[in-house]
């Protein structure tokens, strides 16, 4: 897959030359998102595949939480707080060094990051059954449940240590322009848990085994698959040691901090999963079935548009040019109002509904339906707060700034276990787990823009008085129509499958181009939004 950039590497002196000849961020964020949005349809297919082969057993409650640890660890060594504070420097090295000194920078990260990774790897695999009874805690008086949970931490760790020099990888691949690989690759696992769903089930003790060896399947695959095209641009990550090196002694000066300020979102998401493993049975696999629904938003468009925005602010900050770093802010902060607040009606309205396509079968029975409904309709209330920090938080990092974002992420963390034990205790189960999160986001993303406004480094452009109007306009008659053509959500048990994906492909398409037409007929043009 070849993005649309050259290939020929930019030598020192030749920034002004190759950030005129970058694309532009929408096109940038476009690619970017349409590669996501390929990835992330697959792992819709994986979700479905996963509810109606394994349903809310034990077993996929012992694989979700599992799973969880590697992929929370991931967002703070690998695509949070690492990505933040690598990105960064590695642009300042692209613009003010050689080429054999942005490969003498990855080489020592290289060596830095795997060598931690690998140490840590082998402290968990022997470590696992000690370091499981307060991760996994409700599940110890179910002993056959907590020795499944052990054996599948020891299978899908390692895979924190392989996705991490992918993220890496993909930094590299991020910083020169090439977004469409990075983007692409997550895909691999979900072609891995799909495949291995059918493939491997067959030859394990127990079937949900398959989906812990596919991760791991997976993590190998994805680091493979992007070393060629590194290799092409002589970027190629040869870990070597150099202790002392500069670059690597900045970045971890930056990175410690950061591991709270740019990843409490994934530190509340960790709290609810270990809280819900308190819970009745199934709670875990609600949570993961409705957190995977709000992802897929967020995952396409959110990310995609802070993938693309972080090396775009750290140029400016570089190049002294504040009044294209706020206006690049203000221009994201756009972009993901667009985005957020339709998919936020649109999940809240259309929850049973989704879920009843996507998953209803023996397995995912109707009270699945109806208990999965309610955190995700709790999730999607978040949803603007979640893309928000996923913007805010690199107008901090692109400026090396990690102390303000920590301070704030404490906060919001603080908060949000306080409303999970409060939630906890009025009774409100795992909806009260999922509430506790959004509302912690939309402080954590508050607080955020608060000192970004504050700093100077964001300050609102021309507009948005009308643009918010066009924008509610254009909600609440698309809200008009799901409300007009849904229907009661207990008709969709009773029909096909066909006839569900038809009417569900009606109002998702349908909503789609009555929103986009609103905005057009109200005076939104490719002009507002186009950067």
């Amino acid at each position: 897959m070849q993005d649309s950039n050259t290939d020929k590497q930019p030598e020192a002196g030749q920034a002004g030359a190759t950030a005129s000849a970058e694309p532009g961020l929408l096109r940038s964020s476009g690619v970017t998102g349409s590669m996501t949005m390929v990835s992330r349809v697959l792992g819709l297919c994986r979700d479905i595949v996963i509810a109606r082969v394994f349903g809310t057993s034990d077993g996929a409650d012992a694989f979700f939480l599992a799973n969880k640890i590697p992929n929370f660890m991931r967002r703070l060594f690998a695509e949070g707080a690492f990505n933040q504070a690598f990105v960064p420097v590695l642009s300042e090295y692209r613009s003010k060094h050689s080429h054999g000194d942005v490969q003498g920078l990855i080489n020592a990260v290289t060596a830095s990051l795997g060598g931690f990774l690998s140490l840590l790897t082998v402290v968990v695999l022997i470590a696992a059954p000690l370091l499981a009874v307060p991760i996994a805690y409700g599940f110890t008086d179910e002993p056959a449940k907590f020795q499944l949970f052990v054996e599948m931490l020891r299978i899908t760790f390692p895979y924190l240590l392989l996705i991490s020099m992918t993220a890496l990888c993909g930094a590299i691949l991020n910083s020169y322009g090439r977004f469409a690989v990075p983007a692409i690759t997550p895909a691999l696992l979900n072609i891995s848990l799909i495949s291995c769903s059918f493939l491997l089930v067959p030859y394990m003790r127990v079937p949900e085994l398959a989906l812990a060896w596919a991760v791991l399947i997976a993590g190998f695959a994805q680091l493979l698959f992007q070393l060629p095209f590194l290799a092409r641009m002589r970027l190629l990550p040869v870990p070597k040691p150099a202790p002392g090196h500069e670059g690597v002694s900045r970045i971890k000066k930056l990175m410690v901090p950061a591991l709270f300020g740019v990843s409490v979102s994934q530190i509340n998401l960790l709290l609810d999963t270990v809280i819900a493993s308190l819970l009745v049975a199934g709670s875990v696999s609600w949570l993961y079935f409705s957190d995977r629904l709000m992802e897929l938003p967020l995952g396409t468009f959110g990310i995609a548009i802070a993938i693309v925005v972080l090396p775009s602010l750290s140029r400016r900050h570089a190049e002294q040019s504040m009044a294209e770093f706020a206006e690049t802010l203000d221009w994201a902060l756009r972009l993901i109002c667009l985005i957020a607040v339709p998919a936020t009606v649109a999940l809240v309205y259309l929850a049973e509904p989704l879920l009843i396509t996507l998953f209803l079968n023996d397995n995912f029975t109707v009270v699945d339906v109806s208990s999965a409904a309610g955190s995700l309709r709790a999730y999607a209330v978040g949803l603007l707060a979640f893309m928000a920090i996923k913007i805010f938080a690199p107008g901090y990092y692109a400026r090396q700034d990690t102390a303000t974002p920590v301070r704030i992420g404490v906060v919001a963390m603080v908060a949000n276990m306080l409303m999970n034990i409060g939630f906890y205790v009025a009774g409100y189960a795992h909806v009260g787990l999922a509430l506790a999160t959004s509302l912690a986001a939309f402080l954590n993303a508050g607080l955020l823009w608060a000192g970004l406004l504050r700093d100077g480094a964001f300050r609102f452009q021309a507009g948005w008085a009308v643009f918010l109007l066009r924008l509610l306009l254009a909600n609440v008659i698309m809200l008009a129509f799901l409300v007009l053509m849904a229907g009661a959500w207990q008709q969709w048990i009773d029909w096909s499958l066909q006839q569900r994906v038809l009417q569900m492909a009606v109002l998702v398409l349908g909503g789609v181009c009555l929103y986009v037409a609103v905005l057009f007929i109200v005076g939104l043009r490719w002009r507002h939004i186009y950067r």
